[in-house]
């Protein structure tokens, strides 16, 4: 006796299906052909520009940096030579108007009152002066 499904005897059951079905595969192959058939002339109609051709070298502008110190009495080192108040606010301005414009390096002893390196900044503000650097002891003794 046997057993029927749904939908009727099935007599073929042992029986394997021995065929590809090629009409996927088929179908890919060509949407990719029409992919490829469109996209390679649109490669090949590339504008030919002739660019100019210089013969130049880069510019060396590296900024030099201008180191301020100072000391602990408030006396002011420029790059390391002590000067006036007066005499300071003439090199600021001389360095402001340079190009490139040099960087600032401030560097202020731990017992300076901090009155003296606002009145130092201000002054760099006034004159105009973008860049302005802080430098301290790495080691961090007093």
């Amino acid at each position: 006796m046997a057993m029927t499904g749904p939908f009727g005897d099935d007599t073929n059951d042992d029986a394997l299906m021995n065929e590809i079905n090629m009409t996927p595969l088929v179908d890919v192959m060509l949407v990719l052909l029409i992919v490829f058939m469109v996209t390679i002339p649109a490669m090949q109609h590339a504008l030919k520009i002739e660019l100019p051709r210089v013969a130049s070298q880069p510019e060396s502008t590296s900024a030099q940096h201008v180191d301020i110190g100072i000391a602990a009495d408030g006396a002011i080192l420029w790059n390391g030579a002590r000067i006036g108040k007066d005499e300071l606010a003439a090199k600021l301005q001389a360095a402001a108007t340079a190009k490139p414009q040099p960087e600032l390096r401030l560097h202020a002893d731990r017992n300076v009152r901090y009155e003296h390196v606002a009145d130092v900044m201000a002054q760099a503000h006034v004159a105009g002066i973008t860049q302005l650097g802080f430098m301290t002891d790495p080691r961090g003794k007093p």
